[in-house]
C-alpha cells in the first residue's frame, strides 16, 4: 500500500483513513487486517467489533 492511498480529502480537507497507533503516536498507522488494526512498529493489536463495517 502507498502512503497516499492512507488519506482521502473530503470537504477540501485531509481525513485519514486508517487510525494511528495509540502507543507510538501521531505519524504511524495501524494495517488494517479485515478483524483487526495493528501496529507493524510496536505490534499493538486492535481488533474490530462485530459491529464494525469497512
Amino acid at each position: 500500500m502507498k502512503k497516499y492511498e492512507l488519506y482521502e480529502v473530503k470537504d477540501n480537507k485531509l481525513v485519514r483513513k486508517n487510525p494511528e497507533c495509540v502507543r507510538c503516536s501521531h505519524g504511524v498507522f495501524m494495517a488494517d487486517h479485515g478483524d483487526r488494526y495493528a501496529c507493524g512498529k510496536c505490534g499493538y493489536t486492535q481488533w474490530k467489533g462485530k459491529d464494525a463495517k469497512k
